[in-house]
C-alpha cells in the first residue's frame, strides 16, 4: 500500500515538541466466535503493543470465545442481538429512539449479564450500541445497570454521557461502508487523523478523551489489515500511551 504519511508524522512531531501525550485505544466490533480473523487481530494487537476492546454481541456469543481470548483482548458489551429496529429508510439502530426505553434497558441489562456469565471479571463494563447509535434518553439508565462506559463514534461532547457513565468514543474507521467495503482512500484517512489530532493540540477538541481506532476484524481484507497495522505502528511510535477500560478506571 502506497500512502503519504507526512501529515500524520508532522502532527505527531508537533505533539512531541509541545510535550503532549495522546491517550490511545482500540475497539473492534461484532465478535461472536473464535475465528482465524480473531487470531489475526490478537496477533496485531500484540505486535503493536495496544490492547483491543472486543465488542462482543451477547445474544449470539459462543461459549468457546471466552477461552479463545488472550489477556490483551478485552471483552465489552456490543448491544444485545445486533438487530435493526429502525423503520425502513432510516439509519440502522438497535438502541435508537424507535423503541420504548423499557425493552432497550432490558436488552442492555441482559447483555451485561450474559457476557459477565461468559467472561467473568475479564469483562469491562462498557456499552457499545450497535451501529454506534443510541437514544439520548437511554444512557441515564446504563450506570444503574452496572455500566461505567459508553462508546459510540465521533468526538464526544462531554466526558460523561450521564452521571456515572464516562463517554469514550472511537474516531477513525478505515472501512468504506458506503462504498461496499474495502479500505477508504489511505491519504484521506491519514488527513483525517492528522486533523483530529491538530484539533486536540489546538484546544478545539477534548484532549483528554482517549483517541479511538475502530475496526471490524470479520470483514477486513488485506488492504484494511495493512492500513490498520501501519497506522497503529505510527501512532505507537509517537507520543501516545495505551488506554484501557478496566474496572472503570483510567490507566
Amino acid at each position: 500500500m502506497t500512502a503519504d504519511w507526512t501529515p500524520l508524522d508532522a502532527e505527531l512531531r508537533l505533539w512531541q515538541a509541545a510535550g503532549l501525550t495522546l491517550p490511545l485505544w482500540w475497539r473492534d466490533d461484532d465478535a461472536t466466535a473464535a475465528t482465524p480473523a480473531l487470531d489475526r487481530l490478537a496477533q496485531l494487537s500484540e505486535a503493536v503493543d495496544l490492547p483491543v476492546h472486543l465488542a462482543v454481541i451477547p445474544k449470539t456469543a459462543e461459549e468457546e470465545l471466552a477461552g479463545a481470548l488472550p489477556d490483551h483482548l478485552i471483552p465489552v458489551v456490543h448491544g444485545w442481538a445486533h438487530e435493526n429496529h429502525a423503520p425502513a429508510g432510516e439509519k440502522k439502530a438497535e438502541f435508537g429512539a424507535h423503541r420504548p426505553l423499557v425493552p432497550m434497558r432490558a436488552d442492555a441489562d441482559a447483555g451485561l449479564a450474559r457476557l459477565t456469565e461468559l467472561f467473568g471479571t475479564r469483562l469491562a463494563p462498557m456499552f457499545v450500541p450497535s451501529w454506534n447509535r443510541i437514544d439520548p434518553a437511554l444512557p441515564a439508565s446504563l450506570s444503574a445497570l452496572g455500566y461505567c462506559w459508553l462508546s459510540t463514534f465521533t468526538p464526544r461532547q462531554q466526558p460523561e454521557a450521564a452521571p456515572g457513565l464516562i463517554h469514550v468514543n472511537t474516531h477513525l474507521d478505515p472501512i468504506d461502508w458506503k462504498g461496499g467495503g474495502g479500505v477508504v482512500d489511505p491519504d484521506r484517512l491519514i488527513a483525517q487523523v492528522a486533523g483530529q489530532l491538530a484539533d486536540r493540540r489546538e484546544g478545539l477538541a477534548d484532549r483528554d478523551e482517549p483517541y479511538g481506532v475502530l475496526t471490524h476484524h470479520l470483514v477486513h481484507d488485506a488492504a484494511i489489515w495493512e492500513f490498520a497495522e501501519q497506522l497503529l505502528n505510527r501512532l505507537r511510535a509517537g507520543p501516545t500511551r495505551p488506554w484501557t477500560a478496566l474496572k472503570g478506571v483510567y490507566r
